[in-house]
């Protein structure tokens, strides 16, 4: 059954090929979406931002407001509390 199997859905396997990296894409993205690390470099990149003049306090109110929900939503870094 299972060379029989295997022949039956061959033409499958680029589907699922594709639904495996697309899988493994969202994941890549959720985690980068709640690290602290990362959103902490955000948050940076929005002051560095503002400083330049590149953006307006509104719009740096509004990233950070953004990104600082994103990281009480991601909780605590693991290992501890950082001083």
């Amino acid at each position: 059954m299972g060379l029989f199997t295997g022949l039956l859905t061959l033409p499958l396997a680029p589907v699922r090929g594709v639904a495996w990296i697309a899988e493994r894409v969202h994941e890549e993205a959720n985690r980068e979406f709640a690290d602290p690390v990362v959103i902490r470099q955000r948050l940076e990149e929005v002051q560095e931002s503002r400083e330049s003049g590149e953006i307006t306090e509104e719009e740096a109110a509004d990233l950070e407001e953004e990104y600082v929900r994103r990281l009480m939503e991601a909780g605590p870094p693991s290992g501890g509390l950082e001083v």
